[in-house]
């Protein structure tokens, strides 16, 4: 089965979400089979049938579709060596585990669950972990035959050493050794046929020539006895790639129990695809340089496997805004319009406002998408605010220098004949001269009365042009309304 060409996989269970652990292991496997050139394989695990979750075979397609994880072989696309779907290779996995009994590295095991729950309450009460006691290992040829024959119900145990020890080598992690006395003796087949995650893994892999194996480090604990199938086989063992785990906190592992984030939330709060990915590749993996921004080509040229740390990755919000804002800065204005366009319809309604006007304005200054109508609502809609707004200790402004800016700009502005961003600066910034105040003692009592907000993408000038003169007269009227009754 050994070729030289590189083959990775990435192996989700249709459960549901994609989360953000499980797009880390695509895009790596990915990342090391595209690297050099070689295959990258889709497969679907859906040995486990009772978490099996209608409709999230389309949501794996559509994620990798999206993010531009394209596969080379592929229950869609097919490839030498399908099928791709394990619940369609299961006659597979009885005749490979039928084959290790005959090397005596696996045995039928027909103990009762009844017997199963004894050992484990015994284990219990023991405080130690449960083994089970190698019980059916000694079963006579003939008492195995005689139990198949009557279709007692069976499963096949992976037969384990008790004694010495199991060394294997991870890319990540070096070498690591464990006491055989550690070793479970896990169930390969299950009684309803169907394999073990573990077992069918390993078979799977090897058959379709997987050359590195990428997953999580929860896994490590695992691999000497994965080592040990392949080594009952007389197979080539695989270069493991183990990833750090994906942390909320020092404390907690990031996982969609918890209400963490998947791509589809992600996707729905308004960060970019793109800005998604780029930021999932540096949870865990960094490529030596100071370089933080990477398009996915980018990332194929530069990713070394063997540069992914061992240590947990944070998934930090703060560094994921700011990448988003990065991305959302190299769109064009057109681009940025376009996305932006269904966010505008849910907060302005009024035909009159200039939404090109209104994406100049925001599109150097968001940074997720979702965030937009909470901070554009205003131009549909003076919001009801206090009169606390017009005091800004920076801008030194108070209620009562707020009222004398807003009374001496009001007919500068009524006598405006243009209305645009230049005859606004200039004309204001003049009277501000006269005055002899500092401009923030006229800007922001402007900008307060235009948006009754403490935040606004823009300054006065901007709001104005695009609320227009007489939208912007009337929202100063009441502004001094305000202040007077004060």
């Amino acid at each position: 089965m050994c070729n030289h060409n590189i083959r990775t996989r990435y192996a989700p269970s249709p459960t549901g979400y994609m989360h953000v652990g499980n797009l880390r292991t695509a895009l790596y496997a990915y990342l090391i089979a595209k690297h050099e050139d070689g295959t990258f394989i889709l497969r679907i695990e859906d040995t486990d049938q009772e978490r099996y979750v209608e409709g999230a075979v389309d949501v794996i397609y559509n994620t990798m579709k999206m993010t531009s994880l394209i596969h080379d072989e592929g229950p869609d696309i097919g490839g030498p060596v399908g099928p791709y779907v394990q619940s369609e290779r299961k006659p597979l996995y009885l005749e490979y585990a039928k084959k290790l009994v005959e090397r005596g590295e696996a045995y039928y095991c027909f103990c009762s669950k009844e017997r199963l729950d004894m050992l484990k309450e015994n284990a219990e009460a023991l405080k130690r972990p449960f083994k089970y006691d190698k019980h059916c290992l000694h079963l006579s040829k003939e008492e195995i035959e005689q139990k198949l024959a009557e279709g007692v119900p069976y499963v096949i145990r992976q037969n384990n050493p008790t004694e010495g020890t199991t060394t294997f080598d991870d890319v990540i992690y070096g070498t690591i050794t464990v006491d055989n006395s550690e070793l479970e003796d896990m169930v390969l087949l299950k009684s309803d046929g169907y394999p073990t995650y573990n077992f069918a893994n390993v078979v799977d892999d090897y058959l379709m020539g997987i050359t590195h194996v990428v997953r999580g480090s929860e896994y490590l604990s695992s691999s000497p006895k994965y080592n040990r199938l392949y080594q009952g086989f007389g197979w080539e063992v695989p270069i493991y790639v183990h990833c750090p785990p994906i942390m909320k906190d020092a404390h907690q592992k990031l996982s969609k129990r918890n209400g963490d984030a998947s791509f589809e939330d992600l996707m729905a709060k308004g960060y970019l695809k793109d800005a998604i990915m780029n930021y999932i590749a540096l949870l865990g993996w960094n490529p030596g340089t100071t370089q933080e921004i990477f398009s996915l080509e980018e990332l194929i040229k530069v990713f070394d496997f063997k540069q992914i740390n061992k240590a947990p990755a944070i998934f930090d919000p703060v560094k994921l805004r700011w990448m988003n804002g990065e991305y959302i800065r190299k769109l064009s204005l057109e681009e940025f319009h376009e996305m932006a366009l269904p966010y505008y319809k849910e907060a302005i309604k009024n035909p009159e406002i200039d939404l090109i006007k209104v994406s100049n304005l925001l599109h150097t200054r968001t940074e997720v998408l979702r965030e937009i109508p909470e901070q554009i609502d205003f131009f549909d809609v003076l919001p009801e605010y206090s009169i606390d707004l017009y005091v800004h200790k920076k801008m030194k402004t108070n209620a009562e220098n707020s009222l004398v800016s807003l009374e001496k700009v009001l007919p500068l502005l009524e006598s405006l004949e243009a209305w645009d961003l230049d005859t606004l600066h200039n004309s204001v910034l003049k009277l501000v001269e006269e005055m002899g105040v500092k401009n923030g003692v006229m800007l922001w009592p402007i900008r307060t009365a235009l948006s009754g907000k403490a935040f606004t993408p823009g300054g006065a000038f901007e709001l104005a042009e695009i609320l227009g003169k007489e939208e912007s007269l009337r929202r100063i009227r009441i502004g001094i309304e305000k202040l007077k009754n004060a």
